[in-house]
């Protein structure tokens, strides 16, 4: 008999179906597209992320297909000046107990899909959930739309930003913050530095490029308040910048959407994980990361207790700490994208911050 059902097949569906087949759970997923796949390119994976992967044995493949970065670095869109960065070595490493990987995303799904099938869980496609009850004798129905059923003690909600599931707990709708992301990948040049990833910020606008599968990508990820054009977002910008920009897809853009903190993830029987529960800005490349830390903990505390109490105690922990990064996430952007007066403040901060210092890191990677 199915104990689990996890509805989404992303990475923080593929990680909750994980997780509880680890535990020992019969888990079925059900994805609503015909395959399996994840769209996008590049993702970083702090190392909040990384114990629990290494904790499940799953580490050693995601580094095999990322890159280890030794510095976060940041700069200025216009000048290309370095204001600060951040040390990702051994002595990062020593401190949180895991290592800072970049990883194509299709790469990092890949890894959790081969642990879903090693691990017994059931993989259906073409299955969309439409809503989820539960009995009085506590057991979750999943209705799809194909008029199909399916019982299971427990539904996990992982059916991402424009969650359906969501509605049942909440009303509020998906918040556009105003700035489009364009993305792509292209051949590393021989002039990057695969050790570094790098953050240009600038006026309303900011670019990301750090290299994918072992050096042989560069991901490159453009962001800025529409509705302007690509190019005209970053006239003005630094040499950099502008030798990146031809690389970009064009063919598609994603929206930068979030949506407020909420204090209920459990109806019942049905619990939501990952962006269902707290899609965020991805500032502080969190959306992956809390979706893994969902999937831990939602383990571990049905591991311990019954349903009820886990169910209770998954919500109670883990929704002050993703509301904590969806509001600092939303804060970082601001910090990212200011000009003028506020522009040359934020720069001599960065420039004169103690680069020893962990203060503004400590709380999301430690723990």
């Amino acid at each position: 008999m199915t104990e689990v059902i996890v509805v989404g097949g992303g990475i923080g569906g593929l990680a909750a179906a994980f997780a509880q087949a680890r535990a020992g759970r019969a888990v079925r997923l059900l994805e609503r597209s015909a395959e399996f796949g994840e769209v996008g390119a590049g993702l970083q994976l702090g190392p909040n992320a990384t114990r629990v992967l290494d904790r499940w044995g799953l580490l050693g493949q995601v580094i095999e297909a990322g890159v280890l970065p030794r510095r976060l670095v940041f700069r200025d869109a216009l000048t290309g000046e370095e204001l600060t960065h951040l040390d990702l070595g051994e002595e990062f490493r020593h401190r949180y107990r895991a290592p800072y990987v970049v990883a194509h995303r299709s790469d990092l799904h890949a890894v959790l899909l081969r642990a879903c099938e090693k691990a017994g869980v059931e993989l259906l496609n073409g299955r969309h959930v439409e809503r989820v009850a539960t009995d009085d004798r506590g057991r979750a129905r999943a209705y799809c739309a194909d008029g199909s059923v399916h019982e299971s003690s427990v539904v996990v909600a992982a059916d991402g930003l424009q969650s359906a599931l969501r509605a049942q707990l909440s009303a509020d709708l998906p918040h556009d913050s105003g700035f489009v992301a364009y993305r792509g990948t292209c051949p590393l040049p021989e002039s990057f530095d695969t050790s570094e990833v790098i953050a240009y910020l600038g006026p309303d606008c900011h670019f990301v490029q750090y290299a994918l599968r072992g050096g042989e990508l560069l991901n490159q990820v453009a962001v800025f308040r529409g509705p302007c054009e690509l190019e005209a977002a970053f006239d003005g910008c630094c040499e950099e910048i502008g030798k990146g920009l031809p690389y970009l897809w064009r063919d598609r853009h994603w929206p930068m959407l979030d949506r407020p903190p909420i204090g209920t993830w459990v109806q019942g029987r049905l619990a939501l994980l990952g962006d269902a529960a707290h899609p965020m800005l991805q500032y502080l490349a969190q959306g992956a990361c809390q979706a893994i830390e969902d999937a831990h903990e939602l383990a571990e505390q049905s591991a311990a207790r019954d349903w009820d109490r886990a169910l209770a105690a998954y919500q109670e922990i883990r929704v002050p700490r993703t509301a904590r990064v969806q509001t600092t996430a939303r804060l970082w952007g601001d910090i990212w994208h200011v000009d003028g007066v506020a522009r040359v403040l934020r720069n001599e901060l960065f420039r004169t911050r103690d680069m020893a210092g962990h203060t503004y890191v400590d709380w999301l990677y430690g723990g």
